[in-house]
């Protein structure tokens, strides 16, 4: 769940009796409406999510700048950990997920994204989905085949395609290379580090843009951003997330370039403007959309793994865009300064 949004009751699902039989059909049940959260959350719980915050932030910051095997392995637990939550909010829907090659499909791609390149990870995308098919027509019950095979599959594209994409941008020096060569990612001011910058950056942004969207919509908040998926966004709130996200990014790249210059010398200032709003957009669409998966499975929170802050997807929502839009983005860039 995102700070900018409030918490919101859940309506309990009634249980399936005991005496039905498994291999009776399972359709998709219709969505229950969530009510309105009325009041916010309390002191303690707000203490906890920053006590939670306190431990993952230099844990992750920590991670990233290891990178390695190191860092993959931190990835590929969290790609588990967020379809494994996207799986249960399918199952909430009635939908029978096919885990296991949903899963290995998923710590797949992060792997193929560190060793591999795009062809590769095409070429896995292609195997998972026909992988998934073969073992759909395997099964006795066939009456949710659509639900089972477009449930996992997009378990395997929403969290593990699009989180692989933060180990392409630890190394972003590696993707330049084979896009451009050695001459021009020297000019670029490349270096071999570089992704360092990139990732805390983006992460930096989208988390702050979350923080400042919370404040702002409680203190200006009047204009409803989307009623009917979280009514607790405002306009206002987002407006002041996207402009404090920005401000925070560009504050990331003073202490790089007062410390670390080396890493942040390929983007200058205007440039990391722009990508800070464009990031923050993508970070309110990603909050969205995954607010919108919750309210459809009528539950409040994908997990509670995190003390205070819900589960893994609860956390990684806005950088699960964000994270893509940035290297695609930089990708774009470099292109054109090289045109």
């Amino acid at each position: 769940m995102s700070a900018t949004e409030e918490p919101e009751a859940v309506q309990e699902t009634p249980e399936t009796p005991e005496t039905e039989s498994a291999d009776e059909p399972v359709h998709p049940q219709p969505a229950t409406p969530l009510p309105d959260a009325e009041g916010r959350e309390g002191l303690s719980e707000t203490v906890t999510r920053f006590l939670t915050a306190g431990v993952l932030v230099p844990t992750v910051l920590w991670v990233i700048v290891q990178g390695g095997l190191v860092y993959l392995g931190v990835v590929i637990a969290f790609v588990l950990l967020g379809q494994r939550e996207f799986y249960h909010l399918i199952e909430e829907k009635g939908a029978r997920p096919l885990w296991s090659l949903g899963l290995g499909a998923g710590a797949a791609l992060p792997v193929v994204a560190y060793m591999g390149n795009e062809y590769h990870v095409t070429l896995l995308m292609t195997a998972s989905l026909l992988a998934l098919m073969v073992a759909q027509l395997r099964k006795r019950n066939i009456t949710e085949s659509l639900a089972s095979l477009s449930g996992t599959f997009f378990g395997v594209v929403y969290v593990g395609w699009l989180l692989s994409h933060i180990v392409v941008l630890r190394n972003f020096y590696g993707a330049g290379l084979d896009r451009f060569g050695l001459g021009e990612v020297t000019s670029l001011a490349l270096v071999p580090e570089a992704g360092i910058f990139f990732v805390i950056f983006t992460l930096t942004v989208v988390v702050n843009c979350d923080a400042g969207a919370y404040f702002a919509g409680r203190a200006w908040g009047r204009h409803k951003l989307a009623p009917r998926v979280s009514p607790g966004k405002s306009v206002e709130g987002a407006l002041g997330g996207i402009v404090w996200g920005t401000t925070a990014g560009l504050i990331c790249k003073a202490v790089f370039d007062a410390f670390w210059p080396a890493l942040s010398a390929s983007l200058d200032w205007g440039v990391l403007a722009g990508l800070g709003v464009l990031l923050g957009m993508a970070g309110i669409v990603g909050d969205l959309v995954e607010s919108l998966l919750k309210r459809d499975a009528a539950i409040k929170d994908a997990g509670s793994l995190l003390p205070g802050m819900g589960g893994i997807l609860d956390r990684i929502d806005a950088p699960l865009l964000a994270v893509p839009v940035m290297h695609y983005a930089l990708l774009g860039y470099f292109f054109l300064r090289l045109s």
